[in-house]
């Protein structure tokens, strides 16, 4: 299998059904913006965090895949009988997570500045990264109809980010810094 095609040469690609639009199309921002969000997430897997915070993580990306192929489905060509398994479950996995981790912090009480080290700091910038991954889908669901578990997953997979900078500080020893005005 090659990688190229040529096909996308004359600024289109396809989506998952055949039909073919812009390489500027709202759903490729949308979906690639998750890819980008996924790769963020692949660096922060490969900092030196604990096994469990990978092992969460690289689930994560396998959601990440799931949500990106449902963006990219052209649904009005494709049966809805080709069912993508997210996001029902998974949002509760995130959100047992962020009260498990919360759990052990220490309550905020500020606005944190972001970084610290590289792990926390990649942490952050993932988190960014899903919150415009968020502003593009829900930009995309104006147009097309995405499921709303999808969108509540993205949102919620931000404030999993968020915690998790806050639990690879504690972990890594670094210590937060609030934002005073």
């Amino acid at each position: 299998m090659r990688v190229y095609t040529r096909t996308g040469d004359d600024g289109t690609t396809g989506l998952i059904g055949g039909t073919r639009v812009k390489k500027f199309d709202l759903r490729l921002e949308a979906y690639g913006t998750i890819d980008e969000l996924n790769s963020w997430i692949g660096l922060v897997r490969s900092q030196e965090i604990s096994q469990e915070d990978i092992s969460d993580l690289i689930e994560i990306q396998k959601n990440l895949f799931i949500i990106g192929a449902q963006l990219a489905t052209d649904t009005a060509k494709v049966e809805n009988g080709t069912k993508w398994e997210c996001c029902e479950d998974n949002i509760s996995f995130l959100e047992k997570k962020m009260d498990q981790i919360l759990d052990t912090l220490p309550p905020l009480t500020n606005f944190l500045l972001p970084g610290g080290n590289n792990a926390v700091s990649y942490c952050h910038i993932a988190r960014t990264v899903c919150r415009r991954a968020e502003r593009r889908t829900y930009q995309l669901s104006a147009e097309i109809s995405v499921p709303s578990d999808v969108l509540r997953y993205i949102n919620r997979l931000s404030d999993y980010l968020y915690v998790l900078s806050r639990k690879v500080a504690r972990d890594t020893g670094i210590e937060e810094i609030p934002w005073k005005s």
